[in-house]
């Protein structure tokens, strides 16, 4: 008996009415669930919450952007993420999920998630139109942020203990990568 190939065609594809009614948490990449576990680390906490904190700080002034933690963004029917520190500009962020993009996401890499985080993850933020990807590697204690920029990723470059300016829209913001990798 010959072995089969499977074809990503064959297998079932969900949409968001099928995702909303999982239990725990999940994302639905172009009809394909992805199941986000395990729970992240505790470093891995810690740096979200540090890039949260700092973002907050950075936006206390300006009236229309707002940082969030992972929360269901709904790009289409068959596609909702969770990335893990974000900010959205000039629209009202109410309800259960985001149906804009962000204009500055943040993923911090794992191991179960480095793939997805800089191939799929990448290229769907690239498509959707996030103006600023940053991938955090808590491993090496550094960033790669990427700038759209006719419509493709541009790398603006690597950084560890740089200020990095962020210009999102109604504000610039001059973020500080020393102060996520650092303790204190």
């Amino acid at each position: 008996m010959g072995s089969v190939a499977l074809r990503i065609e064959d297998l079932p594809h969900y949409t968001y009415d099928d995702y909303v009614k999982w239990e725990g948490r999940w994302e639905l990449i172009h009809g394909i669930p992805y199941a986000m576990v395990p729970a992240p680390t505790v470093k891995h906490q810690r740096l979200s919450v540090k890039i949260a904190h700092q973002l907050e700080t950075l936006l206390t002034n300006c009236g229309t952007c707002r940082t969030l933690m992972p929360v269901d963004w709904q790009i289409d029917e068959y596609i909702v993420v969770q990335p893990d520190v974000l900010v959205v500009c000039g629209a009202d962020i109410e309800g259960e999920k985001l149906l804009i993009p962000p204009v500055l996401v943040f993923e911090i890499l794992s191991p179960s998630t480095v793939r997805k985080d800089r191939i799929i993850k990448y290229q769907l933020y690239e498509v959707a139109g996030v103006k600023y990807y940053c991938l955090v590697d808590p491993e090496t204690s550094s960033a790669e942020v990427f700038e759209l920029k006719d419509k493709n990723y541009r790398k603006i470059g690597t950084f560890e203990n740089d200020n990095v300016e962020f210009d999102i829209g109604e504000c610039t913001i001059a973020f500080d990568f020393s102060k996520v990798f650092t303790d204190g």
